[in-house]
């Protein structure tokens, strides 16, 4: 599982001319499913955006999370995130898991983050999103739950 994490001022997802999530201060999650993950990769990644400590504290250090600031989540699944295109110039996506499993594993990221207290706000799945990032720092951090980087 692969998440791109952006500390955000603001963000939304518009659904065919409708918001469908929106968010003020807090995390912008953009989580594309692999084909081998399973829950434990959910709950890993649940863990990491709950807990990363990219916002200032008194001192101007990222020293607190989205959680310690009151912030909220926006999360939008993308299977492009699972493109491969290390040969050739177009992406292969064969190692994105399947819509079924990836919607599952979703929903689960979305539970896991709500128990941990946190607002929570969505895309559509396998919709068609135009998601709108203003993007605070600029602060993007990657995260994978098979620790590739």
């Amino acid at each position: 599982m692969r998440a791109v994490v952006q500390r955000v001022v603001e963000s939304d997802v518009t659904v065919d001319g409708t918001v469908t999530g929106a968010i003020k201060k807090g995390l912008m999650v953009l989580l594309g499913v692999a084909e081998d993950d399973t829950e434990k990769d959910a709950e890993y990644i649940a863990g990491k955006v709950a807990g990363l400590r990219v916002f200032e504290d008194e001192n101007e250090k990222m020293n607190l999370s989205v959680k310690d600031v009151g912030g909220q989540i926006l999360a939008v699944s993308q299977f492009t995130l699972m493109g491969d295109a290390r040969k050739g110039k177009r992406p292969s996506f064969s190692k994105a898991a399947g819509p079924e499993e990836a919607n599952r594993l979703y929903e689960i990221f979305k539970e896991l983050l709500q128990k941990e207290g946190l607002s929570v706000e969505a895309g559509i799945f396998q919709a068609d999103m135009l998601v709108k990032i203003y993007n605070d720092g600029p602060v993007t951090i990657l995260l994978d739950s098979k620790k590739l980087f």
